[in-house]
């Protein structure tokens, strides 16, 4: 009986290991069979954030494309390519609480909002192709921290979900 559980487990790997391989099929989920991608610089277009908050994104995006995939980076005229804007950075008061003392109320939270505005297209499948589509997430921070102590990790955070939102809206096909 474990040499049958072996077997199976072990051709259960092989067949895995050989639709990984194939370029079809990835861990990742992603199905891609173009080669590939061109990102082109994003511009920023957001009242406020920091003066680099564009190739910020440009950066981060770029890097997890190449990580998550096998495509390879051209500069122009990729079979699959994006480009688009950072269109919003808002700061917007949460979570109100009553001042101590009197009846004014102030804001616990502030809540970092961004909004990135993508253009996806798939040269292969046009299906797939998308324009000018807002992708946003926020973060909240407690307005005892100083903002300028904790933008960069909230606009990482940020960022982390906006690429995350945008990789599966292309090429992951969700």
């Amino acid at each position: 009986m474990k040499n049958f559980r072996f077997l199976a487990t072990a051709s259960c790997l092989i067949v895995l290991f050989a639709l990984a391989g194939c370029g079809v099929y990835s861990f990742t989920g992603v199905a891609i069979t173009a080669e590939t991608l061109s990102i082109q610089q994003f511009y920023n277009d957001a009242d406020g954030g920091p003066p680099d908050l564009a190739q910020t994104f440009t950066n981060k995006i770029t890097d997890y494309y190449q990580a998550n995939t096998n495509l390879a980076l051209i500069q122009d005229d990729g079979e699959l390519q994006l480009e688009g804007a950072v269109t919003g950075y808002r700061l917007t008061p949460v979570a109100p609480s009553a001042a101590s003392g009197d009846f004014e109320s102030t804001a616990q939270l502030t809540r970092l909002t961004i909004t990135v505005q993508v253009t996806y297209i798939n040269t292969e499948d046009d299906s797939f192709n998308f324009e000018n589509k807002s992708f946003s997430f926020y973060s909240d921070f407690d307005n005892s921290q100083s903002l300028t102590a904790i933008e960069a990790q909230l606009i990482e955070e940020i960022y982390d979900q906006i690429i995350l939102d945008i990789f599966n809206a292309s090429v992951a096909n969700w």
